[in-house]
């Protein structure tokens, strides 16, 4: 929990209400459309992953949203950068909704909210239109899942009539990523790749997500730089790609890797005839991510980068030095 003051110093000082007199009705276009918002929301809700950290930046408290599955150390359902905001605004624990098996409808009706965010999500045409008999809805704009975290900022931001000051949010944040960063130019230029998984049992794929993920994407702010083989396998709506390893040397321009694992998956690209060769496994500059509260922020939302930066941009630079 030592970095929960760094995540509150994040935080905007913007009046803990809805914005005054906003300019409604508004209209945020997204994948499916267009959505129109007649009126100020006073009851918000949102699906998925991240939507509810938004309003909650901004001093609004969501009667509902997604339960956190993935990271969540104390099985509570909460991420702790959630957690800190709420107390810092001093509110109750909202209702959390049970995605395991996809969205949950009925609770989200039951929420009876006026808005639900929905930025960024994987929803289907399908998930959209029963939503929107429950209430308008702020879906991504482009493609599932390939939302970042500024744009998930200016979208549920607008959906609330509070474009302006999700402005000042995204500044705000971009600050202390740029703080960060100025202190470890070895990032500078590393070209780094998120390997999605690996099966230790079998090497003979790599998966990897390619730069329309939200994980790459938070490289470049780092100042971290896309190897080619990556670039070129960002083609529009497509987050993953995936190769043989027989083709590992596509990867011979990889400087740092970033996965999910341990050290049983570290012993096993060492002793692998083909994955060992990657420059980056063979310089040990791997950072090796768990199922905790910081290999969940690797993937950032609004209030989880505060919470991210001291100790991913270091374990990144350390694996930058041993690149060198």
């Amino acid at each position: 929990m030592s970095r929960l003051p760094l995540c509150a110093a994040l935080i905007l000082a913007v009046a803990p209400a809805f914005a005054q007199d906003p300019a409604f009705p508004v209209t945020v276009p997204h994948a499916f459309g267009t959505t129109t918002i007649a009126t100020a929301p006073q009851r918000v809700a949102s699906v998925a992953w991240a939507n509810h950290e938004v309003p909650l930046a901004l001093g609004i408290v969501p009667v509902g949203f997604a339960r956190a599955n993935f990271g969540d150390d104390d099985g509570d359902g909460v991420l702790p950068w959630v957690e800190a905001r709420l107390k810092e605004l001093g509110a109750p624990l909202p209702t959390l909704y049970d995605e395991g098996d996809g969205i949950d409808f009925e609770a989200v009706a039951a929420s009876a909210p006026d808005v639900i965010l929905a930025a960024y999500s994987g929803i289907s045409a399908a998930d959209y239109d029963t939503l929107g008999m429950i209430a308008p809805v702020v879906a991504y704009p482009e493609a599932p899942w390939s939302t970042d975290w500024r744009q998930t900022i200016r979208m549920d931001s607008a959906g609330l009539g509070m474009a302006p000051e999700g402005d000042v949010l995204i500044a705000k944040i971009e600050g202390q990523i740029a703080a960060a960063v100025a202190q470890r130019p070895e990032l500078q230029g590393k070209r780094a790749m998120f390997i999605t998984h690996l099966d230790t049992t079998n090497l003979s794929v790599v998966n990897f997500y390619t730069g329309n993920d939200s994980r790459v994407k938070f490289f470049q702010d780092l100042g971290l730089a896309l190897p080619q083989n990556v670039i070129e396998a960002t083609l529009p709506g497509q987050f993953s790609g995936a190769i043989s390893a027989e083709r590992i040397d596509m990867f011979d321009d990889v400087d740092i890797i970033v996965t999910y694992g341990n050290q049983d998956l570290l012993d096993a690209l060492r002793a692998d005839p083909l994955l060992s060769r990657m420059p980056a496994v063979a310089n040990d500059a791997v950072v090796m991510l768990k199922n905790d509260p910081l290999g969940t922020a690797a993937n950032p939302t609004p209030l989880s980068i505060a919470y991210l930066l001291p100790d991913y941009v270091a374990l990144l630079a350390n694996a930058a030095r041993k690149s060198e």
